[in-house]
């Protein structure tokens, strides 16, 4: 029996009302990639419709678009120059602008009532920081009346519209935060993230075939796993948490179920003290010996790299002896060369050599049962050492254990981590 939803003219289709819940849907690149794909999106989407659901729809841009458009930019000014921020930020905000009309078009075609909004045009305002803006403010004024008026509406993500009047990004994975931003201001049900996973895994399932999907988690770890690059926006999932707004993750291409992110407190004592681990392959590490113990000289490390726009993660200095330190931290590997050659030129602090080192990757266990329960540290330090795997370095939060390992090391790593912790298995 054929999927394709009944064409009717959208004048027949009855207007839903603010009785009828809200849910705010956004598809990924990979979702929208190609003119059959836009299909199967608008025919689930018709389809959710039908069950009585007010939709707001934001779509990413199709595919590689802004990859492409970047390239785009930089061969047109050279590579002496870079691109102009803010024309850059407009070139940009015309990837989802496609997808979004597109997408409208197929559902109109459809028989449904539907309009695509640009972020401006969605009430989306934003600071000025062009190429990572922050959504300040929400004006869900034409939002509102269109779902009054019983059309399905489609946002163009990662934009919005600054102070000044000047079209802003909100930075990679913005879509995610449009998303969640809107469903906060529209105090919809819930919001739903659609893409080419079909949830959130205890850890990556191309590292440890063993991986099991989750059924639900907590903001508070899934923000944990974003930030150690698990598949969501950490800006995202910190917005989630703030406003309390439940989100799904679950797969564009596939009807089954997916993985709820919430904070709701029925879930907190029948679940593991260690509910996954996230691994990332692009670390490398970097130390300042024999730097001076005294106040500053953190700052004259780190300020030269945060003016060049250079992300440092993980931060241990040594104990002091002898009147100096040791300050070790990491970077991602493509960051790696720059970060040297900033240290070579702008370090003006004494210091007895710089030590560099790529080819490293972090293992973490993460877990909100881990804050008052002592022994997990160890544990980990067994599974590793039972592995054969060497820790480079060690940092840690209130729920999460974060080693730096040799990259080569990683999945076997992985894999006698979610052995130890019984990740496989359901429950407590």
């Amino acid at each position: 029996m054929s999927t394709e939803p009944t064409v009717t003219n959208a004048h027949d289709r009855p207007k839903l009302n603010n009785t009828h819940k809200i849910v705010v849907q956004k598809y990924g690149g990979s979702s929208v990639a190609d003119a059959v794909k836009i299909g199967n999106v608008a025919n689930r989407i018709c389809r959710r419709r039908d069950e009585g659901v007010q939709l707001v729809v934001v779509v990413s841009a199709m595919g590689d678009t802004t990859d492409d458009l970047i390239k785009l930019a930089r061969d047109v000014v050279g590579p002496r120059s870079a691109p102009d921020p803010r024309e850059m930020d407009t070139l940009l905000s015309t990837g989802e602008l496609v997808s979004s009309t597109l997408m409208a078009m197929a559902i109109k075609s459809r028989g449904y009532g539907v309009v695509s909004l640009s972020g401006t045009q969605a009430g989306i305002q934003t600071d000025d920081t062009h190429g990572s803006a922050r959504i300040a403010a929400i004006n869900s004024d034409r939002l509102l009346r269109e779902l009054d008026e019983g059309r399905i509406v489609i946002v163009a993500g990662f934009q919005g519209l600054s102070a000044t009047g000047d079209v802003t990004t909100l930075g990679r994975g913005g879509s995610d935060t449009t998303a969640v931003a809107l469903a906060a201001a529209l105090k919809a049900d819930r919001c739903e993230i659609y893409t080419d996973v079909d949830g959130i895994y205890t850890t990556d399932p191309r590292l440890v075939p063993q991986a099991r999907k989750l059924k639900e988690i907590g903001y508070e770890e899934m923000l944990e796993l974003a930030l150690l690059g698990a598949k969501m926006n950490p800006r995202s999932i910190e917005l989630a948490a703030v406003y309390g707004v439940p989100v799904l993750v679950a797969s564009t291409f596939a009807d089954v179920p997916g993985t709820l992110i919430h904070g709701g407190e029925s879930m907190m004592e029948v679940r593991k003290a260690v509910t996954g681990i996230a691994v990332d392959r692009n670390v490398a590490k970097i130390t300042v010996r024999g730097a001076p113990d005294k106040p500053g000289v953190a700052a004259a490390i780190f300020e030269p790299l945060a003016e060049a726009g250079v992300s440092v993660d993980v931060i241990v200095q040594n104990s002091p002896q002898g009147g100096t330190t040791d300050m070790s931290f990491t970077v991602s590997e493509g960051e790696f060369q720059r970060a040297r050659e900033i240290l070579d030129k702008h370090l003006k602090v004494k210091h007895a050599g710089v030590l560099a080192q790529s080819g490293l990757a972090k293992v973490s266990i993460v877990g909100t049962g881990m804050q008052n329960s002592p022994g997990y540290a160890s544990r980990m330090f067994r599974a590793l050492a039972d592995a054969g795997v060497t820790i480079e370095l060690v940092t840690t939060s209130e729920i999460r254990i974060t080693c730096l390992v040799k990259r080569e090391q990683v999945q076997a790593a992985a894999q006698e981590l979610h052995r130890a912790f019984e990740l496989e298995k359901p429950g407590s």
